[in-house]
């Protein structure tokens, strides 16, 4: 073979294949009876406004296949994401490093979390391990969808649905938490209070989008996250996806073809909203009807990334890669003050009959009871919680993109300095991927207090933010473009 040759193989070699992607959806709707959560006492389901479903999209670049899965879930436990990845790998071959699985924190949806949340691993209950079989479904059928795609990366930004819920308060304001302190800032202070001094945190006001269509143009499916919290306002005991099973399906019905098929799969994943939500704590809010504020956010969101695929600029090429790793953490100290403390809640508080049972606690009780006795359940189960903490953390690469995940709610500027610091020219983070480990402050905000650094909403750690921002740092650098490597090609 004359040199001449041998370079031209060379280069061809070198150069990444063209992509092919593929896209299913699972429906993991649980039985009426199923615990709702999101709350602090889980209640039986009694209806299903929208069914709850698995998104699943597959990428191959020729040497490498990644899935990326969004379940309507508040959260999943670390082990239901263990045994779909080995569902997974048993029957399509993906290595279980190269599956992401996050869920969307819809407060109306069935718990794929277990009876703790402050374990490593678990034995899975029945619609754990339906969640898991329906997610390795989902994959499969995926992979047997595969085609010749073309795939682009926009970020726009929609900040008018997104506002810091953590709030700094004029001295006095902030009523005692319940473990009888007073807090900096307060969660979801009074709307238009005259209370109110800032926000305690910026916002993350873009939409990801990571979108895939076939080489004539048509949809295969479009990757977002944008980093709003659920937006809430269901009918009583509803099953429901909120404002993102809306998005999705608002999405495919702006498409020209979207009755066509392969069905197109829109997909939408919860980024860095752990102190975020849809309230404009400034301003008095107009009264709503019941699904109506949620599908008003879906669909402005779904209108603004449907404007955006217009604009892009499609590529045929995207390197791909997955690294993965579980660093031990340290689970949040509990004092011996505040076991004193939870004792004499539970020596207080009553023991109602047929109540709904609060979240960690081990009877129902009366109304003013319900949050401090979660929380005193919560603290004894991390007290006793001897191991540290198996962190699952993950980056992905697509392209000049790179994906990041946490398995916790996320604060927004941690998001921000991913994308600061990231070694791709495109970053942002996932949320609630492969586990569901509590909210995820940065460190100045424990000096603050607040909902979500209070020991058993938070359950790391106070530097836990710091040590996983650079492990998954680290692991993108691993991945970063080559000097001279073309990372796509149009």
């Amino acid at each position: 073979m004359s040199s001449v040759l041998i370079l031209f193989a060379l280069v061809l070699a070198a150069e990444p294949a063209p992509l092919q992607a593929g896209a299913a959806t699972s429906n993991i709707t649980p039985e009426l009876g199923t615990l709702v959560v999101g709350g602090f006492a889980p209640y039986p389901a009694e209806h299903v406004h929208d069914e709850l479903y698995a998104r699943c999209l597959v990428l191959d670049d020729g040497q490498t296949r990644l899935a990326l899965v969004v379940c309507d879930l508040l959260g999943l436990h670390r082990s239901v994401s263990v045994e779909a990845r080995r569902l997974i790998q048993e029957a399509t071959g993906i290595p279980p490093e190269h599956v992401l699985i996050s869920a969307t924190h819809t407060h109306s949806a069935g718990t794929a979390l277990g009876k703790s949340r402050y374990v490593n691993e678990q034995v899975l209950d029945d619609y754990q391990r339906f969640v898991a079989r329906r997610i390795a479904d989902g994959v499969r059928r995926a992979v047997n969808l595969l085609r010749p795609a073309k795939i682009a990366f926009a970020a726009i930004d929609v900040p008018e649905h997104v506002h810091n819920r953590r709030w700094r308060m004029r001295e006095g304001s902030v009523p005692p938490n319940p473990f009888g302190k007073i807090d900096q800032v307060r969660t979801n202070p009074p709307v238009a209070s005259p209370d109110l001094i800032e926000p305690a945190g910026p916002v993350d006001p873009a939409v990801s989008i990571l979108a895939l269509r076939e080489p004539g143009g048509r949809l295969i499916s479009v990757y977002c996250a944008y980093s709003l919290h659920y937006v809430g306002g269901t009918g009583p005991a509803h099953i429901s996806a909120d404002y993102y099973g809306i998005f999705c399906e608002t999405l495919k019905r702006l498409q020209p073809d979207a009755d066509s098929d392969p069905p197109f799969v829109a997909m939408l994943a919860n980024g860095v909203s752990g102190d975020i939500n849809n309230i404009d704590r400034r301003h008095a809010q107009p009264s709503r009807q019941r699904y109506q504020q949620m599908r008003e956010v879906a669909e402005d969101l779904a209108q603004k990334v449907n404007g955006a695929l217009a604009k892009l600029s499609w590529r045929d090429r995207a390197p791909l890669g997955a690294r993965m790793g579980e660093p031990q953490i340290a689970w949040r100290t509990i004092e011996p003050d505040l076991l004193t403390w939870a004792a004499d809640v539970e020596a207080r508080a009553p023991k109602v009959p047929d109540g709904n049972i609060p979240v960690g606690a081990k009877w129902a009780t009366t109304q003013e009871f319900v949050q401090p006795l979660s929380y005193a359940g919560r603290v004894q189960m991390l007290a006793q919680a001897l191991e540290p903490a198996r962190v699952p953390l993950q980056a992905l690469r697509i392209g000049d993109v790179l994906v990041g995940t946490s398995p916790c709610e996320t604060f927004a500027e941690i998001g921000l300095e991913f994308k600061r610091r990231s070694p791709l020219p495109h970053a942002f983070l996932v949320s609630l991927a492969h586990g569901y480990i509590g909210y995820l402050p940065t460190p100045r905000h424990f000096e603050l207090g607040g909902y979500e650094t209070w020991p058993g909403t938070n359950s790391l750690e106070p530097q836990a933010s710091v040590e996983m921002l650079d492990t998954l740092l680290e692991m993108a650098a691993e991945m970063a473009p080559q000097p001279g490597e073309a990372t796509a090609q149009k």
